[in-house]
């Protein structure tokens, strides 16, 4: 997982503690991070993903 390139989207789209589905799924297409990657950055790091219609997040 590359945690600082998560950690940079993350910074640039204002995300400090949630994030909705929509906006994993975006930040995901414009950086090329992996979906997974982006739930395993916020289950290690307490960042709740809100409004998953799909189930991807747990």
């Amino acid at each position: 997982m590359d945690t600082a390139k998560i950690e940079k989207a993350f910074k640039e789209a204002g995300i400090e503690k949630v994030l909705t589905c929509p906006q994993a799924f975006a930040i995901s297409e414009k950086h090329k991070i992996p979906k997974m990657q982006i739930s395993e950055y916020c289950n290690s790091h307490a960042i709740k993903i809100r409004g998953c219609q799909l189930g991807c997040f747990k």
